[in-house]
């Protein structure tokens, strides 16, 4: 009887979870993207051209990189990634080679930006495998040293690794928004797995205080810099001011949010996009669901990547080991900062950064390794196991030993 009573109340596993909800958001934001990028670019590139005067034209693009991003989403739902702490290494090194690239004959220049390679089957960004790189590299690093990352040298060398990357993506790629975004996945991670907290807190409020500091000297001394960069925040600190300099951009998509209202003025009907904000389908598309769809859109957009960020907390609590938390922490990381500073930029929060709005703005690169980190953290998630009591009532989410045990050894090895 005593045995058949135990028998009663032992904990049992359920199959594996997946994180269906999470990946249906993702596919609803592809295609609310699809439908807004149409929408954007279909007058701009009807009247181009250097694109056939085809309204479809950045459409089909866009869907062809979709396609080809959920293939490759599809691949890495099923591939190990304890798997890929033996290969992160190499992949950190490959996006440093291929950012050097950019400065060899293989980069390409684009919109005066010279941030892309040609290796003749089409141009991508190699700023964007850098951000895939750190979020794999780092929690190996991380496992490697152990009890190290406790220490302030062992802290010092995580984020060094990180600021390496950055600074590469800066010097060669020309591209300070992604150093900005490589350097805070870094740190985010590095503070994940370190149990100091103070240090982290004195050196965020040294960096305020020096952007602060620097941004009341530029606002009185530097009206008159000849570097791009220094205009650009000449232009968010007074755009009416410095409209040539891209303020311009900023007011009409300031306008575009303005003139939407509450409910929009309809699908299709924006007058903003109609070649007066340059290129809206890429940095800018917030503006144009602002106009159309009106707040009550926009709202549903960011509730929709609320959602996506928070079944990605779901999983990297949930991950059945130490590197499946730090990778979805990343994941996380990324898709936030880049959610956050596109649309800080669209509101003139922030001087303008080129930085994209995920799944949905233009750009095939951006999507296709977004997806990847998406398929990553769907992966960390098909290794996560229910544990339940008598009844079948869920207690908790546990991860398989084997997992655990595979992970330690790939570390190891």
């Amino acid at each position: 009887m005593a045995k058949a009573e135990n028998r009663r109340r032992r904990r049992k596993l359920r199959p594996v979870y997946f994180d269906y909800n999470m990946l249906a958001c993702v596919i609803i934001l592809i295609f609310f993207g699809l439908v807004m990028l149409y929408s954007a670019s279909a007058y701009e590139a009807a009247n181009d051209a250097a694109v056939g005067f085809d309204d479809m034209f950045y459409f089909k693009r866009q869907l062809r990189s979709d396609l080809v991003a959920f293939v490759v989403c599809v691949f890495f739902i099923f591939y190990d990634y304890h798997r890929a702490i033996r290969w992160s290494p190499v992949l950190y090194v490959i996006a440093l080679v291929l950012m050097f690239a950019v400065a060899s004959p293989l980069g390409v220049t684009v919109n005066g930006a010279r941030r892309w390679l040609n290796l003749g089957f089409g141009q991508f960004q190699p700023s964007e495998i850098a951000k895939i790189a750190i979020i794999l590299f780092l929690p190996w690093l991380i496992m490697k040293m152990g009890k190290h990352v406790n220490t302030l040298r062992g802290g010092l060398f995580l984020i060094g690794v990180g600021l390496l990357q950055a600074l590469v993506a800066y010097v060669f790629t020309d591209n300070l928004s992604t150093g900005i975004i490589i350097a805070l996945i870094s740190v985010v991670m590095v503070f994940l797995a370190s149990p100091k907290i103070k240090p982290f807190v004195i050196v965020a409020l040294i960096i305020v205080a020096a952007m602060v500091a620097f941004l009341l000297y530029a606002k009185y001394n530097l009206t008159g810099s000849s570097s791009f960069r220094m205009r650009r925040i000449l232009a968010w600190l007074e755009p009416e001011q410095n409209m040539d300099t891209g303020g311009y951009q900023v007011l009409q998509g300031l306008y575009a949010i303005g003139s939407g209202g509450f409910f929009g003025k309809g699908l299709g009907n924006s007058t903003q996009k109609l070649a007066t904000i340059p290129e809206a389908q890429n940095d800018m598309i917030f503006s144009i669901i602002c106009e159309e769809l009106g707040l009550f859109g926009a709202i549903l957009v960011l509730l929709l990547f609320g959602y996506l960020l928070y079944r990605l907390c779901v999983i990297a609590m949930n991950a059945p080991d130490l590197y499946g938390t730090l990778v979805a922490a990343g994941v996380f990381t990324h898709v936030a900062l880049q959610v956050i500073l596109n649309i800080c930029v669209v509101l003139n929060v922030i001087p303008t950064t080129g930085v994209t709005l995920p799944f949905v703005s233009y750009g095939g690169t951006s999507v296709v390794f977004l997806m990847s980190e998406i398929g990553i953290a769907l992966n960390i998630s098909r290794n996560i196991r229910y544990e339940e009591q008598e009844g079948g009532r869920e207690k908790r989410k546990r991860s398989s030993g084997r997992s655990a045990r595979r992970v330690s050894r790939a570390a190891e090895g």
